[in-house]
């Protein structure tokens, strides 16, 4: 039949339905974002006084804080894209502590410690794969196994070797060597700082932001910065990648394609565990000047939150560890005065999603919520000058889970993720 029969009175014409778009995190779409995120705190920095909220203190803190959390949350995904869920990373991070702390001190070179780091996540990652691949331990019991392990491994050796050290202790050790900081030329942080100090709308926020970006930056967080894309681009950019990710959406059918399965989930798993490593080891290195007990403060759970975030995706999972490290950020630097501004930045944001959902995604009952949402932080943030010191230190929390609520709709774990595989099972 053809098109022209189906238009009568009885039965109007019929079009097939275009296909929604699928939208699309491009570079041009980043930038407008990133704009209007800056545009959004010189607002709410102009019409509160909270300096702090673009200044460079709280951006240059905001990236080492996020660092040890986006290594960890990059161990994540490497894990889980290989279909092993690896809740272990905190264990893993606490190793890298103490490795990177001792391969600093023994050897004379933080750079020997970063190694030393990354070995000692390594061998947690290690021990997690041949748990988890080759003898089918439940993941989630194997990662707990692992985090309490790392938990009582380095507190054994820490009585052991940094207790002997002058300036040592049993739960933490010596200063160690640090990296150098690196820093623009003082012809380009000079005119940064004066045009901060200005305080002029828009224009002394983005010096703020530039100038916290290349003050005081240590060269394992450049590192780190460069392992987000290098991930990306082994992961979905090669055939290594290929191989890895189909272990995490279908190993049988990797398999049936001549993928040895056990292999690639060794090798992810590690690389997982490596990272974390390195995590541990800006903690004890960059982040403070020695190893402590209790330093990594669950920041491999944080971590792999921040991937759930980033729907395990590399670029998605950074974006979840700077909100974290800002908002974290932020509640160290006058927390009261700058936890309270970022409550206006909270109700715009909020206010959006809710127009978005009803207009776009015409959903009225999510639309409603999310308003309730908006007008309940309004009020908070009216009828208050500062918030209490109590609830500062929980804003990194809230923030997270507020942001993961909002999102959770749209996440996509791989496919056979935590899934039990045994070789051959396809048979």
């Amino acid at each position: 039949m053809s098109q022209g029969a189906l238009a009568t009175p009885e039965a109007p014409f019929l079009e097939p339905k275009t296909p929604a778009r699928r939208f699309r995190l491009t570079w041009r779409v980043l930038l407008l974002a990133l704009g209007a995120l800056v545009l959004l705190l010189s607002f709410a920095r102009t019409v509160t006084g909270a300096v702090d909220l673009t200044s460079a203190g709280a951006i240059n803190a905001s990236i080492a804080l996020a660092i040890p959390i986006g290594l960890a949350g990059l161990g994540g995904l490497w894990a889980e894209r290989a279909g092993v869920v690896n809740i272990g990373l905190e264990g893993m991070m606490i190793m890298g502590t103490w490795c990177g702390a001792w391969g600093a001190l023994q050897f004379g070179n933080p750079w020997a410690g970063v190694l030393a780091g990354a070995i000692g996540g390594a061998v947690g990652g290690l021990l997690h794969a041949i748990a988890t691949v080759t003898f089918g331990v439940d993941h989630i019991i194997s990662g707990v196994a692992i985090t309490i392990l790392g938990q009582g491994v380095t507190q054994f050796l820490s009585k052991i070797t940094f207790a002997e050290m002058p300036g040592g202790g049993d739960s933490q050790s010596p200063p160690v060597p640090k990296l150098e900081l690196l820093s623009v030329p003082q012809w380009i942080g000079d005119p940064l700082r004066a045009l901060e100090a200005r305080q002029w709308f828009l224009l002394s926020d983005v010096a703020g932001i530039l100038r916290g970006l290349i003050t005081n930056v240590s060269p394992l967080t450049i590192v780190a910065i460069l392992l987000v894309p290098l991930s990306y681009y082994v992961l979905w950019r090669t055939a290594f990648g290929l191989r890895l990710r189909s272990c995490g959406e279908s190993p049988v059918a990797a398999e049936s394609l001549g993928v040895n399965v056990y292999t690639y989930k060794y090798i992810a798993v590690i690389i997982s565990g490596a990272l974390a490593g390195i995590g541990g080891a800006f903690l004890a290195q960059v982040a403070a000047s020695a190893y402590r007990e209790g330093q990594t403060g669950g920041r491999g759970f944080i971590g792999l939150a921040a991937m759930i975030f980033g729907n395990w995706r590399p670029g998605g999972l950074a974006g979840g560890a700077v909100l974290f490290g800002y908002t974290d950020a932020l509640q160290l630097r006058r927390g009261g005065e700058s936890v309270h501004a970022l409550l206006l930045v909270v109700t715009i944001l909020l206010a959006a999603v809710a127009v978005y959902q009803l207009v776009r995604q015409q959903r009225a009952r999510a639309a409603l919520i999310t308003g309730v949402a908006t007008v309940a932080v309004f009020v908070v943030f009216a009828l208050t000058d500062s918030i209490p010191s109590e609830f500062t230190s929980v804003t990194p929390h809230i923030t997270t889970l507020l942001v993961l609520s909002l999102a959770a709709q749209r996440l996509r774990a791989p496919a056979a993720v935590g899934v039990p595989y045994r070789r051959g099972q396809g048979k």
